[in-house]
């Protein structure tokens, strides 16, 4: 069940004691990681969740996964979220480290869903786009790619939402049939 209160607490400790050590850049590296991972792997987070898998086994795997490849202070992180039964909440609490270290740096989200790959032409010009539009500093740009748009964008930023697809133009064409007011005035 989501707790994302729970992940809060747990990623702005992790930022205080990263940023106290200086390592908040590496730490940030680390939950990108395993962000990535958890992304990537369905049957890794249903490992962490599961009630079944005992905590040292989880230990063990979880250990093996990020070996050599995150931190000293993220792999104690990790056993400590292990050792107090919360390792099934590691996705969120990472979610939740990335959106702290970016509110931090004045790092802004940005999502663009289109219906092809976005070259990475494209994607400059649509950064300078958008920042130069809402004065943001930096920009993360995150392309999802989504078929059933059929052509145009869906741009998502600070809780805004600019939708030019195709797909939403013909969900307005249908609705304004559908509610067509001048065929009940001809009768």
């Amino acid at each position: 069940m989501p707790n994302p209160r729970l992940a809060n607490r747990y990623a702005k400790s992790l930022v205080d004691l990263a940023a106290e050590k200086n390592q908040l850049d590496t730490v940030y590296a680390d939950m990108k990681y395993l962000q990535a991972v958890c992304k990537a792997s369905r049957d890794f987070v249903n490992l962490l969740k599961s009630p079944v898998i005992k905590s040292d086994q989880k230990n063990n795997i979880l250990s093996a996964v990020t070996k050599g490849k995150v931190s000293d202070l993220t792999a104690a992180f990790n056993v400590l979220l292990v050792k107090k039964g919360r390792e099934s909440d590691l996705p969120e609490i990472a979610v939740a480290f990335i959106d702290l270290y970016n509110e931090i740096k004045g790092i802004h989200r940005v999502k663009i869903t289109t219906a092809v790959p976005v070259s990475e032409e494209l994607k400059q010009s649509i950064q300078s786009k958008v920042q130069g539009a809402q004065k943001l500093g930096s920009i993360e740009l995150e392309t999802v790619v989504d078929e059933k748009l059929i052509g145009g964008f869906v741009l998502e930023f600070n809780n805004k939402l600019v939708d030019a697809s195709i797909l939403r133009d013909l969900k307005d064409i249908k609705k304004q049939f559908s509610q067509n007011l001048f065929v009940q005035n001809m009768r």
